[in-house]
């Protein structure tokens, strides 16, 4: 099977992703019309502007056909994480990568990022748009399938067995029923307990049936070099195959029997899993398959891990908040902070509308006895900001503005509380190893007002998943606001 990386954002002509992916002319107008039916590949204009541009705008995307040795338009992958398509294997890694174009280690701990982020969800994306009239995913399933077992090991269905003096549960009323008892000093005596053990059946036919989907599962991802890249060990628990189980029919039956008397909640989610595989029957080589690993969505992950590190505080209750003298009283100690943003009103109405400013994390740190309130915003940019160019690449003028109106917002709460200071800043991703200090966004109209300006931080993107992965916050000071 062709693997290939593939950078995200990054624009690629027809030609380029004729070579990178070893395919025809006529080969690339079918992966590109399937690509671009979900939404991962997207049509741009061709200019020198856009060849060095590293963000995708709504305005610049062209909804257009594609026809053979096109050269009027450059592809953008707008997605992070594994396509398998017509087989081949797209890693497709994040945009601000640009000292290697084969990240193999990067790519394996943004896996992890994006298992940890859907985590949350605790479902199985069986369908590629999450719904059974979708094309099937089986890309997740077979993730799922052995995940699963290294979690919770093999389907098992389990016999009760009757013995005499075993080490199981003392059945006393087969006891009494069934055995001599022996008085002694009116108290009875039994020498032959009946007890009762439960032993997995070994050859149950679910048992079987899902150590064979299991090695099916690690036989194509191993194929498809992917076992390495979500870091899986290989499985192989059987010789047999799934004609060995009969008519694809009978299967079927057999698993919604099994459903009818099965209630344990795992085992259901086993059993439903199996069905949707044997029911599809599908191989990452099939030409007209589509199967899906990661997000067209990063930014939304940036976001969730900049909030994990940073420890936001913005849903938080105000009683529980750490301030620096205790909460005022025309403050509700059970309202969260994001809630007191003042909302607009529309006199007309008497109303006020429900949307308001929504900043993305605030942080409240105590240093040497001194109390910070600071107001992130994690940014997904590849910023070019070096002393004498032009600025590209840079969070737009709508951030900026955004992010001074966030202290704005909360100003008298910050002044009630008695916040010895209030900072601003931007958060990047970067490949560096070290945080990088790129200056401040300023607009001199707001800083008169006595607002601070908005300081920009790159963040060295593997110190922080390894924060975010192992649960662990990140030092406000080394930002050096």
């Amino acid at each position: 099977m062709i693997s290939k990386f593939i950078r995200e954002q990054k624009r690629y002509t027809q030609k380029e992703l004729c070579e990178i992916l070893e395919c025809t002319e006529d080969q690339i107008v079918f992966l590109i019309r399937k690509l671009k039916e979900f939404g991962i590949l997207k049509s741009v204009k061709s200019s020198e502007i856009q060849r060095n541009m590293t963000d995708l705008l709504q305005e610049d995307i062209e909804v257009v056909d594609v026809d053979l040795s096109e050269t009027k338009y450059y592809y953008v992958f707008t997605f992070v994480g594994a396509i398998v398509v017509a087989g081949r294997v797209l890693k497709c890694y994040p945009k601000y990568i640009l000292n290697t174009d084969k990240p193999e280690k990067e790519l394996k701990q943004i896996v992890k990022v994006l298992e940890k982020y859907n985590s949350k969800e605790q479902i199985i994306h069986m369908f590629n748009d999450d719904s059974e009239d979708g094309t099937f995913n089986l890309l997740s399933v077979l993730l799922f399938f052995l995940q699963d077992y290294f979690e919770n090991g093999v389907y098992s269905n389990s016999e009760e067995i009757i013995e005499s003096n075993g080490a199981g549960e003392i059945l006393w009323d087969k006891t009494i029923n069934e055995t001599f008892m022996l008085l002694s000093n009116n108290r009875p005596y039994y020498t032959d307990l009946k007890t009762r053990r439960k032993v997995n059946n070994d050859y149950d036919y679910f048992k079987r049936l899902h150590e064979c989907v299991l090695t099916m599962a690690s036989v194509e991802l191993r194929d498809a070099g992917l076992l390495d890249l979500f870091e899986i060990s290989e499985v192989n628990l059987t010789d047999e195959e799934i004609d060995d189980f009969g008519e694809k029919e009978f299967i079927l039956y057999k698993i919604e029997n099994e459903l009818n008397i099965q209630f344990n909640t795992r085992k259901q989610i086993v059993l439903r899993t199996i069905y949707a595989y044997i029911q599809h029957s599908g191989s990452l080589y099939d030409i007209n398959s589509i199967s899906l690993f990661g997000t067209n969505s990063f930014n939304l992950v940036w976001e969730k891990v900049c909030a994990d590190i940073m420890d936001n505080q913005l849903d938080k209750p105000l009683g529980q908040l750490k301030l620096p003298v205790p909460l005022k009283d025309s403050y509700n100690k059970k309202q969260k902070l994001i809630q007191i943003i003042e909302k607009p009103l529309w006199t007309a109405t008497g109303k006020t509308a429900n949307d308001t400013l929504k900043p993305d994390l605030i942080t409240i740190s105590k240093v040497d006895e001194k109390y910070h309130f600071i107001i992130f915003d994690a940014k997904y940019y590849n910023a070019h900001l070096d002393l004498g160019m032009y600025p590209t690449g840079q969070p737009g003028i709508e951030s900026i503005t955004k992010q001074y109106l966030y202290q704005l917002a909360y100003q008298n709460f910050i002044k009630d509380h008695e916040f010895s200071t209030v900072r601003n800043c931007f958060l990047l991703p970067t490949e560096s190893d070290e945080i990088i200090e790129k200056g401040e966004a300023r607009l001199e109209m707001l800083a008169d007002l006595g607002l601070q300006d908005i300081k920009v931080r790159l963040l060295p993107v593997k110190k922080v998943y390894d924060l975010y992965l192992s649960g662990k916050k990140m030092d406000i000071e080394t930002l050096n606001l």
